[in-house]
């Protein structure tokens, strides 16, 4: 019997000690818990950032090129400076990005095409020699978005062929 009543203290001494540490561990665990979800919210907030400033930056470049196109469409881009354009990116009838040219387009070069290269046409031949030229442009497009303020640079190349008055006029021959 004295061997099981000092068992019994001991056990009434050892459950006491631990009421108090099993709370400590459960209020441990649970800060460590919470710790884990304030990280993953904030880390999904940074994640949500990056996607909206990803989509962006492809709408505005999409805006760009739809701007740069309907320039380089125009027969008189190469000496009218074009004018700032508002474009609908996703087709709700509500202008998303404007679009501006600054500076005009620039001629960079221009060399004599040769009647018989790929993409001359028939028009350029002639006896007296060069009277088409290949034209070579920078298109410089700045979006933004007038809602947040944000801005895009597009920088573009083209390459065209044009007539010998339109070369002199535009690139100086």
């Amino acid at each position: 019997m004295i061997h099981s009543s000092a068992m019994i203290r001991t056990g009434r001494t050892t459950a006491r000690q631990q009421r108090g540490s099993t709370l400590l561990v459960a209020l441990i665990m649970l800060v460590l818990l919470t710790l884990v979800a304030v990280s993953a919210i904030n880390s999904t907030t940074a994640s949500v950032q990056m996607v909206g400033n990803a989509q962006f930056r492809e709408e505005a470049n999409a805006a760009a090129q739809k701007a740069i196109e309907q320039v380089l469409s125009s027969p008189d881009f190469m000496t009218t400076a074009p004018v700032p354009q508002n474009i609908d990116v996703n087709n709700d009838g509500a202008a998303d990005f404007t679009v501006t040219f600054a500076p005009a387009p620039t001629c960079l070069s221009a060399k004599s095409a040769t009647y018989g290269e790929p993409g001359v046409p028939q028009v350029c031949s002639s006896s007296i020699g060069a009277v088409c030229y290949w034209t070579l442009w920078e298109v410089r497009a700045v979006v933004s978005d007038p809602g947040t303020g944000a801005a895009v640079n597009v920088r573009q190349g083209v390459k065209t062929i044009t007539g010998l008055n339109a070369a002199v006029a535009s690139c100086g021959i």
